[in-house]
């Protein structure tokens, strides 16, 4: 009985993580054992699996692998293609980057935190650009999101997407203000078998959306964008940034959205960083006032029929495939501190900003802490990732960041969210990348969870709640 890898799926290896087998087709890792390691490498068609020599517990493996899809029965002979036999990277492992491939824009948002069009590290040339994706590649960087400034205003932009395919790194998203989201342009994408969803902006009905984007006809654009993408098969999901003008406007809004096909609605708060400074127009709004507009919302989302799956910045999240489900997106499970990372997301993605610097969040750019990176056009990326700076907050532990944050170290809260984001806190403080962010305190201090939890009993009962502490009940 002999077997084989479904082509989808390749061998790597990477940096402590020196087994896995990668869905090409999503990028996913599955990292394994050595004895695990051992018997698909026997699933190569060159070996009978069946003979008495084959130990039974590599042959259970072999089953186990067999009954979960990722390998099949084949003929003698049937071997693997290239791109799937094993390879080692020379890196700790990056599953995924978020590339920011300029920092132009076509829009003037009054929120930006890059300051586009002005940013001055406006975009990387053809050939540096070029030149990250063969980095990425030497690295075994499994998938990308791509971002800007605006990144289909790049005029090699689908020459960014043949180079990054033809390498098998997969696009998984792009975020777009959606104003160059036309027929010609999917059809270049469905043409190369490329279906990223596209994460694009939208800011409200009664003309905030033009009124924050800085262009008239803005509200019109990103309707079509998502109508082209539900029409061609593309999915789509929204960013929707609140403010005092807006905020009345949640509930038709996410309803209009849901009506053009998007079936993912993230909403945040615009920070006073970047552009918000000194374009706010006194349209700022307190974290109070925020979360009161989403836990007023919460009824009429289960009136409407949950049109979308929602995901409020560190308040709220539900989805119509877990009807019973929800999250409060701020309050975590109580863990060891000594145990738990501080920026864990960071371990396993990067961003590389639009001047081509390896970070850890994208709300680094733009600040200037991010001069204390290297760029990839002086150092590898696989020495960029790891440079004492990167590496000192991927590998920090709660319990260290407690060390140098009297006020979280004394708060009874702290165990459920130690300081929150990173990037959230540079929000408060782009200096202090150990801060506090502000908007986890308000959801404790605020009494927001118990406020959740109530609301959540009276609109849907069924329900099951999340929050384990009583004392926050």
């Amino acid at each position: 009985m002999y077997y084989r890898l479904k082509d989808k799926y390749f061998l790597r290896g990477w940096e402590k993580l020196p087994y896995a087998i990668v869905d090409s087709t999503t990028g996913n890792a599955e990292f394994l054992m050595p004895r695990q390691m051992q018997a698909v490498e026997l699933c190569d068609g060159s070996v009978d699996v069946s003979e008495s020599f084959i130990a039974d517990d590599l042959k259970q493996i072999i089953a186990d692998k067999e009954k979960s899809g990722i390998i099949e029965k084949c003929r003698p002979g049937e071997g693997l293609k290239a791109e799937q036999l094993y390879k080692k990277y020379p890196s700790r492992y990056i599953g995924h980057v978020q590339w920011s491939v300029t920092g132009k824009c076509n829009y003037r948002c009054k929120h930006c935190y890059m300051s586009a069009p002005e940013v001055t590290a406006s975009e990387l040339p053809h050939k540096s650009a070029m030149d990250i994706v063969n980095q990425l590649a030497e690295n075994g960087v499994m998938s990308v999101s791509l971002t800007g400034g605006e990144p289909l205003i790049r005029d090699d932009f689908l020459e960014i997407v043949d180079a990054l395919t033809e390498r098998n790194i997969v696009i998984t998203q792009i975020y777009s203000n959606g104003a160059l989201v036309n027929k010609k342009f999917l059809s270049e994408l469905d043409k190369r078998n490329v279906h990223p969803s596209f994460l694009m902006s939208y800011d409200g009905t009664e003309g905030w959306h033009d009124w924050l984007r800085g262009v008239p006809g803005a509200e019109k654009l990103i309707d079509r964008a998502f109508e082209l993408c539900r029409d061609m098969g593309f999915r789509t999901g929204a960013n929707m940034t609140i403010h005092k003008g807006n905020m009345h406007t949640l509930r038709d809004s996410i309803n209009h959205l849901a009506s053009l096909g998007v079936r993912l609605i993230k909403t945040a708060y615009a920070g006073n960083i970047g552009e918000w400074k000194t374009h706010s127009e006194n349209k700022n709004i307190a974290l109070k006032e925020l979360f009161q507009a989403y836990l007023d919302y919460i009824p009429h989302y289960y009136e409407d029929g949950m049109p979308a799956e929602i995901m409020f910045t560190s308040f709220f999240a539900a989805s119509p495939q877990r009807p019973d489900e929800y999250r409060i997106v701020g309050y975590n499970e109580s863990y060891d501190p000594d145990e738990t990372l501080l920026c864990g997301h960071a371990r396993s993605s990067s961003y590389i900003s639009p001047d081509g610097r390896a970070l850890m969040c994208g709300l680094l750019a733009g600040m200037k802490m991010q001069e204390d990176y290297p760029k990839l056009s002086e150092m590898n990326f696989a020495d960029c990732i790891s440079t004492p700076e990167y590496m000192k907050l991927i590998d920090m532990r709660a319990s260290d960041f407690l060390k140098v944050n009297d006020r979280c170290r004394n708060c009874r809260f702290t165990k459920h969210c130690y300081g929150g984001c990173r990037g959230v806190a540079l929000m408060d403080d782009e200096n202090n990348i150990m801060g506090t962010a502000s908007i986890v305190c308000e959801i404790f201090y605020g009494g927001w969870i118990k406020k959740i939890v109530d609301m959540m009993k009276v609109v849907r009962p069924s329900a099951v709640c999340p929050v384990k502490d009583s004392s926050l009940l």
